[in-house]
């Protein structure tokens, strides 16, 4: 793992490494930069971070400006990656107050941008790009004549050679054995020491609330409403229902909106020895796929139950390439055998509670025509842990948005969850009280 990482971002305090800067933050900026805004004020709710108040492209498909306006200079560190073409930009934490949907549309060599906490600490803005770049000129400059600080790129349209030659040795596509090790970020590692204490003698079972998305990762979207928000929502108001019957403890893979990399969603509920795992997500389906509505219960399975679980697994699992580093564990080929070794009990035990929920849910929310569905979720292949992803809704169709955004009906959805739980372990615990 050491050897796959080497190349890229450890971000702490927000402080970087100028050693080991991939790109030098020289030359000079060019006199022509478009308008620009004074910065506001930095946010009372967070003073202690820089402050991101405007962000623009300008140029062509030969060259292309990027400019960040700041309250403040910061440090930075900018790599590219291949396949797809991307430049990577981490920055310490900062409060990005930037129009909506800033970044969706892009401009000369760059697609569209996007940006967010990437980890406590730690910011990242990823550049989806339309061909091969280099970064020309790098930079951020001085407030001066009533212009704030601003973080200033350059890219440049190359060759596929020059390209590549460009990258750190590790990224090199041609570099990757035949199957290959996926890069990994230095993120770190989600141990029981930073979660928290449970006293040994409690033996109630521990649920995981996996709230999907969140930091960079926005999920799906409609208007001004991101699926990381309406999921982290909905997991808070689960988790506070199921502590309040004090008959089970509660970790969250995420409290706040921060990024987390699915192995290490998984990471949590393995080394806590969770008794169930329970991903929360709100899937949309593009305008040309037509309309889908109602809540869907997926278990992880080799093969998808059929073409739509297919698409939102291959979806789902390119979650972490969001952030801007793929960070799958595994190739395929072990992925599969990873689950052809699975505990058979822990799959039972997923489908039973899967259909329990699928029984409970039918009587308080609406549910897909389909409910029941499975597909490889990267995020439900805990070999030792019952697991199911609960898709709450599309944010695509109008009805199921204006559920997501309901406290009555979240209410409803969430008291339909926990009688599910309480069935599932009243029965879990009767078969194993029955078998000694």
């Amino acid at each position: 793992m050491a050897n796959r990482a080497k190349h890229l971002v450890f971000l702490g305090c927000g402080l970087f490494c100028a050693a080991t800067s991939v790109f030098a933050i020289a030359g000079a900026p060019s006199a022509a930069e478009g308008p620009q805004n004074s910065p506001p004020a930095p946010a009372a709710s967070s003073p202690n971070f820089p402050v991101a108040s405007g962000a623009r492209l300008a140029g062509d498909a030969k060259q292309t400006r990027f400019i960040l306006d700041l309250d403040r200079k910061i440090e930075f560190r900018a790599f590219p990656l291949a396949d797809p073409y991307r430049v990577v930009v981490d920055i310490p934490q900062v409060d990005f107050q930037l129009a909506a949907g800033t970044g969706s549309a892009g401009r000369g060599l760059v697609k569209a941008f996007r940006y967010g906490l990437v980890m406590p600490g730690g910011s990242r803005i990823v550049f989806d790009l339309t061909g091969p770049v280099k970064i020309a000129n790098s930079y951020v400059l001085d407030a001066a004549n009533g212009q704030p600080p601003r973080l200033v790129l350059d890219f440049e349209e190359v060759d596929r050679t020059s390209f590549v030659q460009s990258l750190a040795p590790a990224s090199r596509p041609e570099s990757k054995p035949a199957i290959s090790e996926s890069t990994t970020a230095t993120i770190p590692a989600v141990t029981s020491a930073a979660l928290p204490p449970v006293a040994a003698t409690d033996a109630r079972p521990l649920i995981v609330i996996d709230p999907g998305h969140g930091g960079i990762d926005n999920g799906t979207q409609s208007g001004d409403q991101t699926e990381k928000n309406l999921v982290l929502g909905f997991g808070l108001a689960l988790r506070d229902r199921i502590e309040k019957s004090g008959k089970y403890r509660v970790v969250m893979t995420r409290s706040d909106d921060t990024f987390i990399p699915l192995n290490d969603r998984v990471k949590i509920a393995r080394s806590q020895s969770a008794a169930l795992f329970v991903s929360i997500h709100a899937d949309a389906l593009p305008r040309r796929e037509g309309d889908a509505q109602g809540a869907t219960i997926y278990t992880v399975s080799d093969k998808a139950s059929d073409a739509e679980a297919e698409r939102l697994a291959e979806a789902e699992n390119k979650a972490d390439a969001i952030g801007g580093v793929n960070l799958t564990d595994e190739p395929t080929e072990v992925a599969d055998i990873l689950i052809d070794l699975a505990q058979r009990e822990t799959k039972t035990f997923s489908n039973r509670f899967a259909r329990l929920l699928m029984d409970e849910m039918k009587t308080t929310v609406r549910m897909h025509k389909h409910p029941l569905k499975s597909a490889g979720f990267r995020v439900l292949k805990a070999p030792d842990v019952p697991s199911v992803l609960v898709e709450i809704g599309y944010v695509s169709n109008k009805g199921d948005l204006e559920h997501l955004v309901s406290e009555s009906w979240r209410n409803k959805a969430v008291g339909s969850m926990v009688q599910a739980i309480d069935t599932f372990f009243a029965k879990r615990l009767a078969t194993a009280g029955s078998a000694k």
